[in-house]
Formats: structure tokens, sequence, C-alpha cells
């Protein structure tokens, strides 16, 4: 496991980490073309950004994605739209550094609440989750229709 070095960072990304978000994305099974990564990047603004990860002399091993949302049911609050940390970092206190980033934009962004949601197979996502003080307040099912 990697021991974090005191120069690691988070930042918010940059359009030259397009690739490097993508292919931590597949890590996690999630097929996503760089051009939609570079999609992405080119549409943050006030109500959406992207962090990652940076350790020194390896680059980007890690990045976060975050949206501030309002809805009729609910007042303005932030949403985790993901986080992925390279397999070999996970457990060395990169993921908690990408949150923290995360929970003040949040702040910044006047959201009481940050949500995120987990697939229910992410046993050790949620153990992390629930030890960086996050609880489920409720559960659902995702319904979804081709179109």
């Amino acid at each position: 496991m990697f021991s974090p070095e005191p120069e690691t960072s988070v930042r918010e990304a940059l359009d030259a980490d397009a690739g490097r978000i993508a292919a931590l994305a597949r890590q996690l099974g999630y097929d996503v073309p760089v051009a939609h990564v570079e999609r992405q990047l080119a549409r943050r603004d006030a109500d959406f950004e992207i962090f990652v990860a940076v350790v020194p002399r390896v680059g980007v091993v890690g990045w976060a994605a975050v949206s501030i949302r309002e809805s009729i049911a609910w007042s303005r609050l932030a949403e985790l739209d993901g986080l992925i940390v390279e397999d070999e970092y996970r457990g060395a206190g990169i993921g908690r550094a990408l949150l923290t980033r995360v929970e003040t934009f949040a702040r910044e962004s006047r959201c009481p609440v940050l949500r995120l949601r987990s697939n229910v197979l992410r046993e050790r996502a949620h153990g992390f989750y629930e030890r960086e003080g996050y609880v489920s307040p409720k559960s659902q099912r995702v319904f979804e229709k081709r179109l």
C-alpha cells in the first residue's frame, strides 16, 4: 500500500488530465471516452467541478466530481458524482483528501448537504463513507429506460 507523501495534493482538474480521469473511471467498470471527459471539463462552472489527487513523480491517482443541484423537493445540495482512487493508492488517505476538498466546495457553494450514491456491491466504499461521517438515510432502487 502507498504511504502518502506530504506533497500529495488535490487541485481542480486541468484539461490535460482528461485521459487519466477516463482511465481511472475504467478501473471501476465505467467505459468513459476521453472526449466525454473533455466535454465535462469544458462545462465546469460555479455549480460543477472536478478535482484530482496528484502524487509527486506519479501524477493523477484519483478524482472526484461534484454538482450543485436544486429541485422542487429539496433545497440546494451538493451531490458527489463520482470518486475514484487508483487501486494501489486506496487506503492511503487519497480518497479522504478528495472528499474533504469536495466538502469544502459544497460549503463554499452554500450547500447544507453533500449527497452521494454508491453501488450496493461496493461494500468497501460504503465503509469508507461511513468512517467519514456519512449516513444512509434511506434505501432506494434506481430505474432507467433506454431511449
